[in-house]
């Protein structure tokens, strides 16, 4: 393996202290300020950007986060010669977030084998918080799942063929934690993830509907109505989009973004199997202007039915194999260095049309340049 190194900005930058609680369906309003880049660096902040005294990066020991009054952004460090449950990671601020629950915690993940957060919910649990999960059926049988059922903690299994592939917890029906990271040992310490924590009303809204439909009314997958309470609402001047599949139609959510992109596309996929996404991405790389880099997990780039991988090599796009022994996990798109999407959503047909996901789209370039950071240390590694 050839190591690649670039420039990393690592930069850290997000948004004003104050949280904006108004609500409603405003119209997409894409970023259009110009952006000077070269295909993979990101442009540096100003000097008084970076210290700026809103903007707070979070120290971690293994992994990295950036956060502010509403918002915190995680991303796992695989290639951290310390990364072990001993050290603690990115394990320890969801930890953390359960732990300020006063009133209720609801879970919805695929997988959990984290002991850190196992003993957050017992510690919920045993002061007096509602906790409750819904899980893929096929994880059920784990030691932390069998943990938390012998302390009488209500989990649900979804029962069917598709996958409850959700990765999110509501605390309080306030504050909202997903991403791509699934509550495991692997995806904290070897896998490439991120975790994005949002407190916000309108998104615990959306999760909590998300979550009742499964718990309570025992819906799943093509079963799930359409019925999210917020998909669009704005957090100090950033523009939220929220989505969950199959109800939401998801890809045609994803599509609108990539076909606005003007300046570059970059992503990190862990699946990638959308024919329309792959067109999409394929045709803005043949516009004048429109820079497009991707990295994509190894093993399911080549062994996966109907991967786009070896559409993208075709067709001479700036798309590699992800060069770590771990997964490559995440689901994200950077549009115009000034959009993600992100959440538990692989770019694929089952996450469309199978699977229960959820997708977040953030309208905001110092959320962006998180991701981007992110980007530039996974394309490091990627294989050429």
């Amino acid at each position: 393996m050839v190591k690649r190194l670039f420039p990393i900005a690592l930069v850290i930058a997000l948004l004003a202290a104050c949280q904006s609680l108004s609500a409603g369906g405003t119209p997409r309003s894409p970023y259009i300020a110009a952006v000077t880049e070269s295909p993979i660096d990101v442009p540096q902040m100003t000097a008084a950007a970076t210290t700026d005294p809103r903007l707070q990066p979070i120290p971690m020991h293994v992994g990295y986060g950036a956060g502010n009054s509403w918002l915190e952004i995680y991303f796992t460090d695989p290639t951290n010669p310390d990364a072990s449950q001993e050290t603690g990671g990115v394990d320890t601020a969801l930890a953390n977030v359960v732990d300020r629950a006063r009133l209720s915690v609801d879970v919805a993940i695929y997988s959990l084998s984290l002991p850190s957060l196992r003993q957050a919910l017992l510690r919920a649990d045993q002061r007096g918080v509602t906790v409750r999960m819904v899980m893929e059926s096929d994880s059920m049988d784990a030691s932390v799942p069998r943990a938390l059922m012998a302390a009488d903690i209500p989990i649900l299994g979804d029962n069917r063929q598709g996958l409850m592939h959700h990765k999110f917890l509501v605390i309080d029906r306030y504050e909202v934690c997903t991403g791509s990271m699934n509550y495991t040992i692997s995806s904290v310490y070897y896998d490439n993830n991120n975790l994005v924590c949002i407190r916000s009303v309108q998104a615990g809204r959306d999760y909590t509907r998300e979550f009742e439909e499964m718990f309570q009314n025992n819906l799943f997958g093509p079963d799930s109505k359409k019925d999210t309470p917020n998909p669009t609402f704005r957090m100090d001047g950033t523009q939220v989009e929220v989505y969950f599949s199959p109800d939401d139609g998801v890809a045609d959510h994803v599509a609108e973004v990539l076909n606005d992109a003007r300046q570059s596309i970059y992503f990190l996929a862990y699946s990638f199997t959308s024919d329309e996404f792959a067109r999409i991405i394929m045709e803005k790389a043949r516009q004048a202007g429109v820079k497009v880099a991707g990295v994509i997990d190894a093993e399911q780039g080549v062994t996966n039915i109907g991967s786009e991988y070896e559409t993208f090599h075709q067709a001479g796009l700036d798309v590699h194999l992800n060069g770590l022994t771990g997964r490559m996990h995440h689901k994200v798109m950077i549009i115009d260095q000034q959009i993600v999407i992100t959440g538990s959503y692989n770019f694929t047909n089952s996450a469309e049309t199978r699977n229960d996901e959820n997708l977040l789209i953030l309208f905001n370039p110092d959320i962006a340049a998180q991701f981007m950071a992110e980007f530039q240390r996974v394309y490091a590694w990627a294989k050429p």
